[in-house]
């Protein structure tokens, strides 16, 4: 049986699509009791709120019809947003060179958390340079990497 997120991907993307963006993301998480599916997407240029109205009115029509997901749950479109979370080998590969943040789950060095730029990535694992050196993160110590926007 496909996973919930996979299923709203395969029916989002083409929504998606015609609205002039890409589909970065699928979530579909429990938060303070309640279920929430995200969608979110990209656009070069920026996502607008017309982008996610464009996508969310239709979408949420074919998810109403497909009914992929028991029970209720709070539906959005949003944006990937400037400080993104990086998921998958595609995302990795398009922010190369990009500044990032990487969160472990335990502590190196004392710290959980390092910012520097994404030299590289395989099979899961991280490589920055982070302050003149390399560091490489395994997959099983990372929690989370992120775009790292200086604002």
């Amino acid at each position: 049986m496909a996973k919930v997120t996979d299923t709203v991907a395969e029916l989002a993307r083409p929504v998606v699509e015609r609205a002039g963006c890409a589909l970065w993301d699928v979530e579909y998480v429990k938060e303070a009791g309640s279920w929430f599916l995200r969608v979110y997407i990209d656009k070069e240029g920026g996502v607008s709120i017309d982008d996610c109205e464009a996508v969310s009115r239709p979408l949420s029509d074919l998810l109403d019809e497909a009914d992929p997901i028991e029970g209720s749950y709070t539906f959005e479109v949003s944006s990937a947003g400037a400080d993104r979370v990086l998921k998958r080998p595609e995302h990795f590969r398009r922010f190369q060179g990009a500044e990032v943040e990487v969160r472990l789950y335990r502590p190196r060095e004392g710290r959980k958390e390092f910012v520097g730029i994404l030299k590289g990535y395989e099979d899961g694992d991280v490589t920055l340079d982070a302050g003149g050196g390399e560091a490489v993160f395994t997959k099983q110590e990372i929690a989370l990497v992120r775009l790292y926007p200086r604002i």
